[in-house]
């Protein structure tokens, strides 16, 4: 007899790997519901039999797993996805998935398909039985006006879809342009999918980071090393995937995402031409950034340190978690030349974020 879900993390917790929390304890019924349906379907056409002698199972409601960060969203849809036994599963962050839906409609429409987005659901639904999304957020008009006409499909066609979020359904895309269009995509996951809010009192992830070393220097072999094993504990070793964020018309890349977690280093953020919107954008995206290799700055750098300002101040605001190696100390990072005066604030914030009791907002 296999192990429940519930028995798998009630190891995990004897085994000292997972801290007992009531409120992940109570979200795991109903996620082995749905591993055993996809179980029992597992081999099976979705037709049934070709809809000859009967009618095929209705699948069960997926989950929509919302609440504050580090909360173990991600590590409950983590331990959920390794247990269900079936190929015909995928796990994707949320907006490398939509990015992959807008290249596939980019190029269904170059071939003049009617409808760009039945042949890209139909294959989706044609490949998998499970379709789990990391960080469900949306902020972009364009995935507002797709994403209620893609799940509508892909429930239709039986694909069991389950999703985290640091909101409930009713917060996203909320006071978009046109958001009155999107209001039927929300009554649609509350029938197609189970709400559930995950109300833990600790922020684990925000736990696993007081009293640790966040700031770095100098940059090099043992910096690295220390960083490397930040990053497998904050996203359980998870292998990074870009994340691609839309601004403007444009996208901007973070290298490395996992679990909420970002990992890029100076020069993938500061030596590009991005500006305010695309730091605000990151700043949005992740809750943790990890930026590496923060070289000395200068009138040599003038324009990199500037944007450096700037991501530091979007990160400030936001309220997002800095792991960070740098070449030299915050107040010595920028002591000469053209802007090094004003520099004396950043470096200022950049001292209160590495405070124990510097938090994350939900």
């Amino acid at each position: 007899m296999r192990a429940t879900l519930t028995e798998i993390y009630e190891a995990r917790v004897a085994g000292g790997t997972l801290r007992a929390d009531p409120a992940q304890h109570a979200v795991l019924p109903g996620l082995e519901e749905i591993r055993l349906w996809l179980e029992d379907q597992a081999g099976r056409p979705k037709g049934g039999l070709r809809g000859l002698f009967r009618k095929p199972p209705a699948p069960p409601k997926g989950l929509y797993l919302w609440g504050g960060v580090g909360r173990g969203k991600s590590m409950l849809m983590d331990l959920f996805f390794g247990a269900v036994d079936t190929g015909a599963k995928r796990r994707v962050h949320f907006h490398a998935f939509m990015q992959e839906i807008h290249h596939g409609m980019h190029e269904a429409r170059k071939r003049h398909v009617d409808d760009a987005l039945a042949p890209l659901a139909e294959a989706v639904a044609a490949g998998v039985r499970l379709l789990a999304l990391d960080e469900m957020q949306i902020t972009d008009i364009t995935d507002a006006m797709i994403v209620g006409r893609l799940f509508g499909m892909l429930t239709a066609d039986g694909v069991v879809i389950v999703t985290t979020s640091n909101r409930p359904p009713e917060d996203l895309y909320k006071d978009g342009l046109n958001r009155a269009s999107f209001l039927p995509f929300i009554a649609l996951l509350h029938d197609r999918m189970e709400v559930r809010e995950l109300i833990s009192p600790t922020d684990y992830r925000q736990h696993r980071l007081e009293g640790a070393q966040v700031y770095f220097t100098p940059a090099g072999h043992k910096s690295a090393a220390a960083i490397a094993a930040i990053w497998n504990d904050l996203t359980g070793g998870a292998q990074p995937v870009p994340l691609l964020l839309p601004v403007n018309g444009r996208k901007v890349e973070v290298p490395g995402f996992a679990n909420g977690v970002g990992r890029a280093s100076f020069w993938d953020l500061c030596a590009r031409p991005l500006g305010p919107a695309d730091f605000l954008a990151i700043a949005g995206a992740v809750r943790v950034l990890i930026l590496e290799d923060v070289p000395q700055l200068s009138s040599a750098n003038y324009n990199e340190a500037k944007r450096f300002v700037t991501l530091i101040d979007a990160l400030y605001e936001a309220k997002v978690r800095l792991i960070c190696s740098a070449a030299e100390l915050p107040e010595r990072l920028y002591i000469e030349g053209a802007g090094s005066f004003e520099f004396a604030r950043t470096a200022s914030r950049l001292r209160e974020m590495q405070a124990a009791d510097w938090g994350i907002s939900p």
